[in-house]
């Protein structure tokens, strides 16, 4: 396992970071039945394998992954470093930083947390925790040990970035990046802006929500035809490490292949390792993926539930299978005879409560009429 300093914090990372939205599940229909028996064994080898950062969040898996992870790690703190985020969302006045702090350290067994984030900041987002004074929170909880390194994670436009950088003396941030989103969001110019202030820069989102991991045929294509034999994943993961400001490159596997490919790959990852020709096909894999009809939808489920029963990712992932893999056909017989009307972006009434929810920013209202239109077309005869 390659190892990274951790801005100007004194600490090293490991180049991969575990991440724990998308841990594996017993029942793929509910993401609150965390496999606790996988999970485990995950952990015991990515330990084992050198990974030294864990990152969780009081909503993911339904509130269900702090404690799991809580009670698998419990023992292993001074192997680790964990990481858990503050739900801005559910701050009400300023009694709410302490109570939620609190519960999340009981969550997971510990008496300190060594990165706590403020949770998927925007400019709305920004100004109200800061009206309950967040930041005299954060120092007051570093000059106590409760924390010891105070960042935060982020979904919104560049400006806005480089507005909440600036505005505290911030240990690390947490961005989304791939070969895909370059000027998304906080986007490069933000990676490079944080590291220049010696702000430990984690990446979120490496593989676009798995969909760089399988791209369709045109784009598998061109990497078997460089002189590389990396898998798509290993390209992603190999891109984003060739930047130096990089840190730490969150994953969130959800299988024991994955992670031991993907400690594989981490062995070798280092900054400034691609070359010319590396870097002429990604962006020949660049211009081939945007080439093609797709919805950005990551599945990180911040959507969800919907108040009308609509499950918006899956629309959304059967929507993309059309163009991205040319399954047209079989995309509208998924959506017309195996997806339960309700769930069927039919049911949309555009009421607009997943907009603000979404840290992709996404039209959600409207791309449900879209995809709709589109998947409830008549289904082709099958060609004999």
């Amino acid at each position: 396992m390659q190892y990274r300093a951790f801005g100007k914090s004194g600490e090293r990372v490991s180049a991969l970071g575990f991440g724990c939205m998308r841990l594996p599940l017993t029942n793929p229909a509910k993401p609150e039945s965390i496999d606790i028996v996988q999970v485990r064994k995950m952990v015991d080898y990515a330990i084992e394998h050198g990974i030294n950062y864990y990152d969780t969040a009081y909503g993911y898996h339904e509130q269900r992954s702090e404690p799991v992870m809580g009670e698998i790690l419990e023992g292993l703190r001074q192997k680790i470093l964990l990481a858990t985020k503050l739900p801005v969302w559910f701050v009400n006045e300023q009694k709410d930083m302490e109570r939620l702090l609190q519960e999340q350290m009981r969550r997971l067994r510990t008496d300190y947390l060594d990165m706590y984030l403020l949770h998927a900041l925007n400019a709305k987002s920004f100004q109200s925790i800061q009206s309950f004074d967040v930041f005299s929170f954060l120092d007051q909880k570093k000059k106590e040990g409760a924390i010891r390194f105070a960042g935060f994670s982020f979904h919104d436009e560049l400006p806005v970035f480089k507005e909440i950088i600036d505005a505290y003396n911030w240990d690390f941030c947490q961005i989304q990046l791939n070969y895909m989103d370059t000027n998304y969001q906080a986007g490069i110019e933000g990676l490079h802006y944080a590291a220049s202030k010696g702000i430990a820069v984690i990446i979120m989102e490496p593989l676009k929500g798995g969909k760089l991991s399988l791209p369709p045929a045109s784009v598998w294509e061109i990497f078997q035809g460089s002189n590389r034999v990396w898998s798509p994943t290993e390209w992603a993961f190999r891109w984003l490490g060739n930047f130096k400001d990089v840190h730490l490159i969150l994953s969130g596997m959800n299988n024991q292949n994955q992670l031991e490919e993907n400690v594989k790959t981490f062995d070798s990852v280092k900054p400034q390792q691609l070359t010319e020709e590396d870097l002429f096909v990604v962006g020949k894999v660049i211009d081939a993926l945007q080439s093609i009809k797709s919805i950005s939808c990551t599945r990180c489920l911040y959507c969800m539930p919907c108040p009308h029963g609509v499950h918006i990712p899956d629309n959304f992932d059967v929507y993309n299978s059309a163009f991205l893999f040319n399954q047209k056909r079989d995309s509208r017989i998924t959506y017309q005879k195996f997806m339960a009307e309700r769930k069927r972006a039919s049911s949309c009434i555009a009421c607009g409560e997943c907009v603000p929810k979404c840290p992709q920013q996404l039209p959600i209202p409207d791309l449900m009429k879209d995809v709709h239109d589109f998947l409830s077309q008549p289904i082709e005869e099958k060609p004999s």
